[in-house]
């Protein structure tokens, strides 16, 4: 049987993020910095057998060197759900992660900070940094 949450995109990133780690930290390091008294919790986490504590979200960021705002958006989705958190998110606004405010930054800087639309072609252009 499969685990309920291990096809959420929350577990596939802790999965990716946890291999990326295992060179220099352990899944029992990382549980500990993160504060879970069970070290098996990051197993659980990563296999999608457990949804992601919201209230563990910034200590886990810590953890395991990510952004909290990212983090906290997947972990979002994957306690209530895909429409509720779009719905959560439209009330309080979408938290960016540094490396978004970074872009955002580029982008001001970039077009000497005129607001510039976003237009077709710089849809686009930027799909195309991405392969998309």
């Amino acid at each position: 049987m499969k685990n309920p949450h291990a096809d959420t995109p929350a577990a596939i990133f802790l999965r990716r993020q946890i291999e990326l780690l295992n060179h220099r930290k352990s899944q029992k390091e990382i549980a500990h910095q993160a504060g879970f008294v069970n070290a098996n919790m990051i197993s659980l986490l990563k296999n999608g057998a457990s949804k992601l504590p919201l209230d563990r979200v910034p200590d886990l960021a810590r953890a395991m060197e990510v952004d909290p705002a990212h983090l906290m958006r997947l972990a979002l989705e994957q306690s209530i759900g895909k429409t509720a958190a779009l719905s959560v998110l439209e009330v309080f606004g979408t938290p960016t992660s540094a490396n978004e405010r970074l872009w955002l930054a580029e982008i001001r800087e970039a077009s000497g900070d005129t607001d510039p639309k976003l237009t077709a072609r710089s849809r686009t252009a930027l799909r195309a940094i991405f392969g998309k």
